[in-house]
């Protein structure tokens, strides 16, 4: 065909059947989200499950993903239509007890891994020693977890009732046999195995850890009481319970709580406690903690219970208020009404100081100490 045979056949186009030039396509916010939604159901169809955090960093990208989805109620309904593997069908469960909070940990948010930058994952190239100190510890399934069962439900039945408490972890008391409390969860040290040097020359021992949510690790001893120290606490015999007698009207828990709130104004804030009393169970008490601006409203988690006796509610939060007024919180908080609140239970003082206050309370010594913020400590003024 001649060059102006084709140009005449180009201009002759009545119809743009020869237009070549192509439309824009906008994509929207709600495109980009099902496009990355998408993404996830490939990830489920290839590997037959959900991807989970930790994992290599798509994998843990996809579930980071995943968990932002899960929490915003409009976009689980936009991919609703799109849901082929009922990711999003999650279930409304209720929350009584921190142990359901733990149990409830699908995606192993609070599994105990080494944390250190120096050991790299996610690159196939480099192999570990289980020898090396350094090596981190999965948690695995615990087999025989039905020996144990029964020795996690007696140590929270008597740190519920006072026999037991929660006390400042010191690592060098660390003993075969202990408990201790990790971020919430209870954990048992069933064993711990003969000393060694690993690859990096230092000595260290392996342990046997058993978890109260049924699974366990052979976390290194120096590992674990990193840990503890970090973010941890003790359990001990409660050598200052007063034996109950014929009599003896049960008035119910003084309670040590923590925050969890994500607000830096409160998050950054070291040893800040709310002491309370409360005539039901504390599990009870805090159950709306997160619509509640008494709890800074945000979900808290217990540190401390104290069953009481004879004990009159009123006067022990007056001594309270009283004894810890020079570091108690200073904040304000806006409830979901709008409405500005000033909450007066939540104290600025390291918990075994609270404990110490508390045991004074009890005894009727309060009056001859007064704590000393600066210093953090309790000073006798007798």
């Amino acid at each position: 065909m001649e060059k102006k045979d084709l140009l005449d056949l180009i201009n002759d186009d009545d119809l743009g059947l020869l237009d070549t030039e192509k439309k824009s396509v906008s994509v929207t916010p709600e495109n980009r989200l099902v496009e990355s939604f998408m993404e996830i159901n490939e990830f489920v169809s290839l590997h037959n499950t959900e991807p989970k955090l930790g994992n290599d960093i798509q994998e843990h990208k996809l579930a980071s993903r995943l968990k932002h989805i899960r929490s915003n109620k409009e976009q689980m309904i936009l991919l609703s239509k799109y849901d082929t593997h009922n990711l999003l069908r999650v279930e409304d469960k209720n929350l009584n007890t921190v142990n359901d909070i733990f149990e409830d940990d699908d995606l192993d948010l609070l599994s105990i891994e080494d944390s250190s930058v120096f050991n790299i994952k996610n690159i196939p190239e480099i192999r570990r020693d289980r020898s090396d100190p350094d090596f981190v510890a999965q948690r695995d399934i615990c087999v025989d977890f039905d020996k144990y069962e029964h020795l996690f439900a007696q140590v929270q039945r008597e740190l519920k009732e006072g026999t037991k408490k929660l006390t400042t972890f010191v690592e060098s008391k660390m003993r075969q046999g202990d408990f201790f409390v990790l971020s919430g969860v209870l954990i048992y040290l069933e064993k711990i195995d003969d000393p060694y040097r690993g690859n990096s020359k230092k000595i260290n021992r392996r342990t046997r850890c058993i978890y109260e949510n049924g699974t366990e690790s052979n976390i290194l001893l120096r590992s674990l009481g990193k840990r503890l120290s970090d973010a941890g606490y003790a359990i001990e015999d409660n050598s200052d319970m007063v034996s109950i007698e014929e009599g003896d009207s049960e008035t119910g828990y003084i309670y040590v709580l923590k925050s969890l709130s994500d607000n830096p104004r409160i998050a950054n804030i070291k040893n800040l406690f709310k002491i309370g009393f409360s005539t039901t169970s504390v599990e009870d008490r805090i159950k709306n903690a997160k619509e509640d601006p008494t709890y800074l409203m945000a979900p808290v988690t217990i540190v401390a219970t104290y069953r009481c006796f004879n004990m009159n509610p009123q006067r022990f939060e007056r001594l309270i208020h009283r004894f810890f007024i020079k570091s108690c919180l200073d904040i304000e908080i806006t409830d979901k009404n709008g409405r500005d609140y000033l909450p007066k239970e939540w104290f600025i003082a390291p918990i075994t100081v609270i404990d110490t206050a508390i045991e004074l309370i009890i005894k009727g010594e309060i009056v001859n100490y007064s704590y000393d913020k600066d210093t953090e400590s309790i000073l006798n003024i007798k």
